[in-house]
């Protein structure tokens, strides 16, 4: 008897079968098969379904969203800052090097409208303030000498002593005397501030269109000299009263002008480089900024001294301003047609919509399935059947 040929191990007839299976799925086409049907009521919902992804892509995506168009946000932007006026407090008359802080021109800058002045410090000694945390006192032996508190006004000496008014104590301090609360004289400067005119000349770039513009209007007939700001008549002339930003940003210009604040202008400028360079337009608006309604943060102040000398000896006077503090802010979005984002988004609508399937049909209804039960049977058990098909 011939000797019987070995069987090929049983892993080597799977892997075979896997490999052939693998190409045969590689070169093989498939298409899904598409039955259509007949209800009239599904038909509609159908039909419906298609017309709002239709009007979805046609209105919000290409018509609001202007997805045909290749867009950059974040422009680059220069802001430079004027202001000009002048105003009185009930000791002296102050002008644009005094109230405004800081002086170079910036898109952030304040106006001082209130100042609290501590006159004629020196250094010596002298009653801590009473708001200092564990200042009081009422012997010395409550004043630890040599303490330094972050909060105070100096170095403690370990005497406790009388107070600037009243009959409180409070631990002494080498330091600048007197210290703030106990000699401060509150100046308003508000009265004449809702005319103060600021200037915000900008201009933005954007690099990926080389497309550059400004906020002000090309003339030489001293335009800019005799107008302000008009988002009719004169939307290029930014020149603006400090009443009216408050105003905009719906506050009350004396309460503001007391306790301080942080006033936003922001310069949005969207552009649809698709049209020309004179449809593209700074937009302003004006907010609030600062938290008003949060007692322990609102409202917006700050310190500085001016140094000099009495007898050679150092003095100094502190202020306590507060004002309005005004933040520019630019931002903006420009958009132009490229074909790349154009093709994606239609290839994206045209297959959410459907009419780029090419499958074949088979319509499913009562005719169909009364007259011909043998071959819709067929088709499920007869591989051959679908090819018919």
């Amino acid at each position: 008897m011939a000797a019987a040929e070995p069987k090929p191990p049983a892993g080597a007839a799977a892997a075979g079968r896997l490999a052939r299976g693998c190409w045969s799925a590689f070169w093989d086409y498939e298409t899904p098969k598409v039955i259509v049907v007949k209800n009239r009521r599904l038909g509609v919902v159908y039909r419906a379904v298609q017309l709002l992804i239709l009007l979805y892509f046609v209105w919000y995506v290409f018509i609001v969203q202007k997805s045909y168009q290749d867009s950059e946000t974040g422009p680059e932007s220069s802001v430079i800052t004027k202001v000009k006026g002048i105003t009185f407090s009930e000791r002296k008359v102050w002008d644009v090097e005094e109230y405004v802080k800081p002086p170079e021109g910036g898109s952030v800058f304040s106006i001082i409208t209130r100042i609290e002045v501590t006159p004629s410090q020196t250094l010596g000694t002298c009653p801590e303030s009473v708001r200092v945390s564990n200042a009081s006192c009422d012997t010395d032996e409550d004043c630890v000498a040599e303490r330094l508190d972050m909060l105070g006004s100096g170095l403690r000496t370990g005497r406790c002593v009388p107070y600037y008014q009243g009959s409180a104590k409070t631990c002494e301090v080498w330091g600048w005397c007197p210290v703030e609360d106990g000699a401060s004289v509150s100046q308003f400067l508000g009265k004449m501030a809702p005319n103060f005119t600021i200037l915000i000349k900008n201009s933005i770039h954007y690099p990926k269109f080389q497309f550059s513009k400004g906020n002000i209007e090309h003339r030489k007939d001293g335009y800019l000299k005799r107008c302000t700001f008009d988002e009719v008549s004169d939307p290029y002339c930014p020149i603006f009263k400090l009443g009216f930003i408050v105003e905009q940003a719906g506050e009350n210009f004396t309460e503001l002008a007391h306790t301080g604040g942080v006033i936003g202008v922001i310069i949005n400028w969207d552009c649809d480089l698709d049209l020309s360079a004179s449809k593209c337009n700074p937009k302003y608006s004006f907010r609030r900024l600062d938290p008003k309604h949060v007692p322990a943060s609102s409202g917006y102040n700050f310190r500085f001294a001016k140094y000099y000398k009495v007898n050679g000896s150092a003095t100094r006077t502190l202020i306590k301003a507060y004002g309005i503090r005004i933040d520019v802010i630019v931002h903006g979005q420009a958009g132009k047609f490229s074909l790349i984002p154009t093709i994606i988004n239609l290839a994206t609508a045209l297959t959410s919509i459907g009419v780029m399937a090419d499958t074949p049909e088979q319509t499913v209804g009562p005719e169909l399935c009364a007259s011909e039960p043998s071959r819709q049977d067929s088709t499920l058990t007869d591989p051959r059947g679908l090819a018919q098909l």
